[in-house]
């Protein structure tokens, strides 16, 4: 189950969050200034935002298994439709429904991995699970750039879609729901969101995920542009960057479960993203070649905690409400990652990177200070963390 809940979200993020890789090829292309090609790239995003609730109360309602076969299938072919479109306006919308078909496998494979996993797993299983986004976009930065080389947009954006019709099959043949999914119907407990510390978190993981999407969204940008790189080698070097990435995110899971806490080492990340993301300004403003290992430090750091705040955002709901308190979480970044490729493509356009850089790094202190790292002590303190049932 954890391996088809990874692959799952390893195949949608390709193509939910891979486009950025085909930016240098869509502004050479189309001719696409960086803000109308970061509004492009995070299209899916806006998709997502629609949809993540719904899925997450589909889940809840009809079992993680369906949830994600019925999304991915529609991503993979929502994808192979976008790469037959010829026009720009009608691809930014297939790209929007992209997004809103992939919600799915966030809300759901989550749900999927917490219903197989115990308290003190959960940490690890989540992270391995959240790999699946950096995993996605190593896959993305090694296939499409030479892709679009070779074939064009149609190519770039078809095997993908194709790789997700696959993956579906395996979920439709494999995955299970979880055991305690066919329980006898219980009484639901009360809403999490009449306290405050729900709102806390996923206000926090928004900010957190700035400095995640403006590395993602830009590096290959700035490496080509700035720097440049061959579009197919600033690929190469970003998917092994994103390979690092997911090693991050297995490593701070494994550090949670050791610590019994999911938002203190959330914390301790979000800080060192905020220095990371100045390291990379100064290096930027330099013209050092250090930059470019300043770069990868921001991608890997800025990555590391998504899976935490997941984890946390499913406990601190309880089994029954952790399908819809997960889209909630979901929607709120992909608010955040909407909003930000195209400040910062602004910012890069009017002020340089290396200012947009040092801007972005404002956004991981607004987190860290939010996150509800006391609430979170409390709440186990009395108990509520939630196992399942």
């Amino acid at each position: 189950m954890l391996a088809l809940g990874t692959s799952a979200q390893a195949v949608a993020t390709s193509l939910l969050f891979g486009l950025p890789f085909l930016l240098p090829y869509l502004r050479r292309a189309e001719g696409l200034t960086l803000v109308q090609g970061g509004a492009l790239v995070a299209a899916p995003s806006l998709g997502m935002v629609v949809t993540l609730i719904a899925w997450g109360a589909f889940a809840d309602r009809y079992g993680e298994r369906l949830a994600i076969a019925l999304g991915l299938g529609l991503t993979g072919l929502l994808g192979l439709a976008a790469a037959a479109m010829g026009s720009l306006g009608g691809r930014a919308v297939l790209f929007a429904l992209v997004g809103a078909a992939g919600a799915s496998v966030n809300s759901a494979s989550g749900r999927l991995v917490m219903g197989w996993f115990g308290p003190h797993q959960r940490g690890l299983a989540m992270g391995i699970r959240q790999t699946g986004q950096p995993l996605g976009i190593a896959l993305a930065g090694a296939l499409l750039p030479p892709l679009s080389r070779y074939g064009g947009l149609r190519l770039a954006l078809a095997v993908p879609a194709t790789i997700c019709m696959v993956v579906t099959a395996a979920v439709v043949l494999l995955a299970a729901d979880p055991p305690h999914d066919r329980v006898a119907e219980q009484t639901r407990p009360p809403s999490p969101y009449r306290a405050l510390i729900l709102w806390r978190l996923h206000a926090a993981s928004s900010l957190l995920v700035v400095p995640q999407f403006a590395t993602l969204a830009f590096s290959a940008e700035y490496l080509v542009s700035q720097r440049g790189w061959d579009a197919t080698t600033a690929g190469q070097l970003l998917a092994v960057v994103a390979v690092g990435g997911a090693a991050g995110r297995m490593v701070s899971g494994h550090w949670s479960d050791i610590a019994g806490s999911r938002l203190g080492p959330m914390r301790v990340i979000a800080l060192t993203a905020s220095v990371s993301m100045l390291f990379l300004a100064l290096t930027a403003s330099t013209g050092a070649s250090l930059v470019v290992f300043a770069l990868a430090i921001a991608s890997i750091v800025s990555v590391s905690d998504n899976g935490l705040g997941f984890t946390a955002t499913a406990e601190l709901a309880g089994r029954a409400w952790s399908g819809r308190a997960l889209g909630v979480q979901n929607t709120m970044q992909n608010v955040a990652a909407f909003g930000t490729a195209p400040l910062v493509g602004a910012l890069a356009g009017s002020f340089g990177f290396s200012w947009a850089f040092a801007v972005v790094a404002v956004f991981p202190v607004l987190g860290a200070w939010l996150t509800p790292v006391e609430g979170e002590r409390r709440a186990r303190s009395a108990g509520s963390q939630t196992t399942p049932q």
